[in-house]
C-alpha cells in the first residue's frame, strides 16, 4: 500500500491560484510509478466528486468539466509527488481536496476505483 499526504490548501480570493501536492514519501519511484493518481473534492453537504486524474506515465489525463482550462494535474515520479495547479479559482471550488491512488496505468474518474486515500487539504475560495 501507499500513504498519501496532501498539502498546499488554504484561503484564496476568487481569481487566485493554489498548487496542491500529493506526496507518497514512503513509496519508491518504481512503486509510485505503478499507480494512477486522482484528485477528488468534497464540499460541505455535498457528495465527493472527481476533479482530475493522471495515469502512471502522464499519458492519460482526465478532468471534470467544471475545472477544465483552470486546473492542471501533473506528476513527478522521481519525487513520488502529484500536483494539482488550480488557477482562476471560484467560490464553488471550495472543498476538501483528496488525492487517491489505484493500481494500474489508466486514469479513471470513479472514486471506487481507487485503493488508497489521503487525509485531505482544505481549499477555501472567497468571493
Amino acid at each position: 500500500q501507499v500513504q498519501l499526504v496532501e498539502s498546499g490548501g488554504g484561503l484564496v480570493q476568487a481569481g487566485g491560484s493554489l498548487r496542491l501536492s500529493c506526496a507518497a514519501s514512503q513509496a519508491t519511484r518504481r512503486t509510485f510509478s505503478s499507480y494512477t493518481i486522482g484528485w477528488f473534492r468534497q464540499a460541505p453537504g455535498k457528495e465527493r466528486e472527481f476533479a482530475a486524474a493522471i495515469s502512471w506515465n502522464g499519458g492519460s489525463i482526465y478532468y471534470t468539466d467544471s475545472v477544465k482550462g483552470r486546473f492542471t494535474i501533473s506528476r513527478d515520479n522521481a519525487k513520488t509527488t502529484v500536483y494539482l495547479q488550480m488557477n482562476s479559482l471560484k467560490p464553488e471550488d471550495t472543498a476538501v481536496y483528496y488525492c487517491a491512488a489505484k493500481f494500474g496505468g489508466a486514469a479513471t474518474m470513479s472514486s471506487y476505483d481507487y485503493n488508497y486515500w489521503g487525509q485531505g487539504t482544505q481549499v477555501t475560495v472567497s468571493s
